[in-house]
């Protein structure tokens, strides 16, 4: 009587085992390795050198022509010194325009890209765009292999992303992690942040490279972390499509091309939304217009309460500046506004944004 019972526990410990290898071959459909996705998008990612002079003070008692006969010309501290600091940059075109953060080239003196297959070449800045942290270079070589561009729209939080770049100067390394969140802002980096968040580890020289998903396309550019003294693994990039843009309006016009409705707004608190019946609870008051600006012209009010631009729901002033500036001048803007406890719609043709000075 015994073994028809250890027979039977056997069996259904069998049956089990077999159930859950099952449930797992049938449940985990990514790929067991990310070098395919490596190998379609590391060529395009390039190490970015860059130098410049920094000029220190002359020693006060120099300028004195009694004082100066005791200094050793010989042995007189160095009036300039470089400084060198590192980055990474992708390649977006074959015609050797590459998209890297503005901080990285700023104020640079010299250049220098080294690309996947060792080659060296100078690079010129095309230019910059400090409202997003991008920068354009320009490099004169024939050969190169442009990243695929992906569509960080689709992105989803949990998706699993890679980040290449060239941390600490160590060479050309990558990263794993996944999409932590999208449409990050409110962070103070920069004027426009609509940040991918990651926790694929992004380090001092990682900036400016690039955020691919398991295909190889690039979805970001690797940008900030939280911070730089602690290891959170919290990193921010830049959507790709952002990045895109900025780069093309720079080639076409030497500048980024934005829309620009001439408001200025604040969020609406929740209490207050609510209390006007806006469901969600959300939207802007805008506090300010820019007279004669696209605002004033089409008739909107200090006091009137934005919920939606083209039919988009916003909810925080950067939210709203971002959709806007995706637009160009000319293009028409229409604004869901509550005045007076009544819901009207105002059409707004925009603008062009006046540069920062």
């Amino acid at each position: 009587m015994l073994f028809p019972s250890l027979l039977h526990q056997q069996d259904s410990s069998r049956k089990a085992t077999d159930d859950a290898d099952l449930i797992s071959n049938t449940a985990w459909e990514g790929p067991v390795s990310y070098a395919d996705a490596v190998s379609r998008a590391a060529p395009s990612v390039v190490n970015i050198y860059t130098s410049k002079t920094l000029t220190r003070p002359r020693h006060p008692l120099l300028d004195d022509p009694f004082f100066r006969r005791f200094f050793n010309s010989s042995n007189l501290p160095q009036q300039q010194r470089m400084e060198s600091s590192l980055g990474s940059g992708v390649i977006i075109n074959d015609e050797g325009f590459i998209l890297t953060n503005n901080h990285v080239v700023a104020d640079a003196d010299q250049i220098v890209v080294l690309l996947h297959d060792g080659r060296e070449a100078r690079a010129v800045v095309a230019g910059t765009d400090a409202e997003t942290d991008l920068a354009v270079l320009k490099i004169e070589l024939d050969d190169l292999t442009p990243i695929k561009i992906g569509n960080p729209a689709q992105s989803r939080i949990g998706d699993v992303v890679l980040a290449i770049g060239n941390p600490f100067g160590l060479g050309q390394s990558v990263s794993l992690g996944i999409i932590s969140a999208t449409g990050r802002n409110g962070l103070g980096l920069n004027t426009y942040e609509n940040f991918i968040q990651t926790d694929a580890a992004i380090n001092p020289g990682n900036s400016g490279g690039a955020l691919v998903d398991t295909s190889g396309n690039l979805v970001g550019i690797n940008s900030a972390i939280l911070d730089e003294s602690t290891s959170v693994r919290i990193g921010f990039a830049i959507p790709a499509d952002t990045a895109v843009k900025v780069l093309e309006d720079i080639v076409e016009h030497g500048k980024v091309i934005r829309g620009w409705l001439g408001v200025q707004a604040r969020q609406l608190s929740a209490t207050v939304a609510t209390r006007m019946g806006l469901d969600p609870p959300r939207g802007l008051i805008i506090t300010d217009i820019h007279l004669n600006g696209p605002a004033h012209q089409a008739g909107l009010r200090p006091g009137d309460v934005i919920t939606h631009i083209n039919q988009q729901r916003v909810g925080d002033g950067s939210q709203g500046m971002n959709i806007i500036a995706k637009l160009m001048p000319g293009d028409p803007i229409r604004i869901d506004v509550v005045r007076d406890g009544k819901k009207i719609a105002i059409t707004a043709i925009a603008g062009t944004r006046p540069q920062l000075q």
